[in-house]
């Protein structure tokens, strides 16, 4: 082979897939107040980002944007590939949402409540998967229970299967371990890794538990007053701040400390 044909056979920009989101001069306006103000950034393929900030920091809003849930005032979302939300179509199948904040109908049966969500996002094989997840996430002592007599922890776990019975490319979670126990919390975490690892997902994770991002995630957003604060991995994002912990980073960017600890 020469030099030439092994330059030809190298895969180009042009080749490479998509990020999976990528987010242009993104704005968001409610009457006065600019929840989202200007942001801009691209997630890669198969990696996991925090995306961190205090509350009313605008980390919600960007989430439903990207989602198709929430229209900007102006800018871009793209998401694997497609525009969001006028090519919504082409891609919500292949995403999915989790947080602890959004209940399920309660008089539903956990299975009954999986097999819904199951069919709405036309899961061939459906009573296997259910089957599968309820293994994976030991849910099989309460799978016909009432979902309104679940505890908190049981909760969580539905609600994680529920996103991911799908068996998305794309999974944002809104805290996904509050209000959850140390050992419980953990197990989710570990789940959440091999998840992405095995099905090479990309997880887009919104949460105010500083051990759990520096755990979980390959690069760090932080957002205040609907704009980027700083982006990096935690451990470039640490070292800029002179801080050992994502928390006191936290507490720095919330406070306004940021200037007193970089100089």
């Amino acid at each position: 082979m020469t030099e030439n044909d092994a330059a030809s056979s190298r895969p180009t920009v042009a080749d490479r897939p998509p990020a999976a989101i990528e987010v242009e001069h993104l704005v968001k306006v409610y009457k006065e107040t600019r929840a989202v103000d200007g942001i801009s950034f691209s997630i890669a393929r198969g990696s996991i980002t925090g995306l961190l900030g205090g509350n009313g920091a605008g980390k919600t809003t960007t989430i439903a944007m990207i989602m198709g849930l929430v229209l900007p005032t102006s800018g871009r979302v793209r998401v694997l590939g497609h525009g969001m939300p006028e090519d919504s179509a082409a891609v919500l199948g292949r995403m999915n949402f989790e947080s602890p904040y959004v209940d399920m109908p309660m008089r539903l049966t956990v299975r009954q409540n999986l097999t819904i969500f199951g069919k709405l996002y036309a899961v061939t094989n459906l009573r296997e998967r259910i089957a599968a997840l309820a293994d994976d996430l030991d849910l099989n002592d309460f799978l016909d229970r009432a979902n309104g007599k679940l505890s908190a922890g049981q909760k969580t776990r539905v609600a994680l299967a529920k996103a991911l019975i799908n068996q998305p490319e794309l999974l944002l979670l809104d805290e996904p371990t509050a209000s959850l126990d140390p050992d419980t919390a953990d197990w989710v975490r570990a789940h959440l890794e091999s998840y992405r690892r095995q099905n090479q997902a990309t997880i887009l994770l919104a949460s105010h538990n500083m051990l759990e991002v520096e755990r979980l995630c390959d690069r760090v957003i932080i957002m205040k007053r609907g704009r980027i604060e700083d982006d990096g991995t935690p451990d470039a994002i640490m070292a800029r701040y002179n801080r050992s912990t994502l928390e006191e980073v936290f507490l720095d960017v919330a406070r306004g400390r940021v200037q007193e600890t970089l100089r």
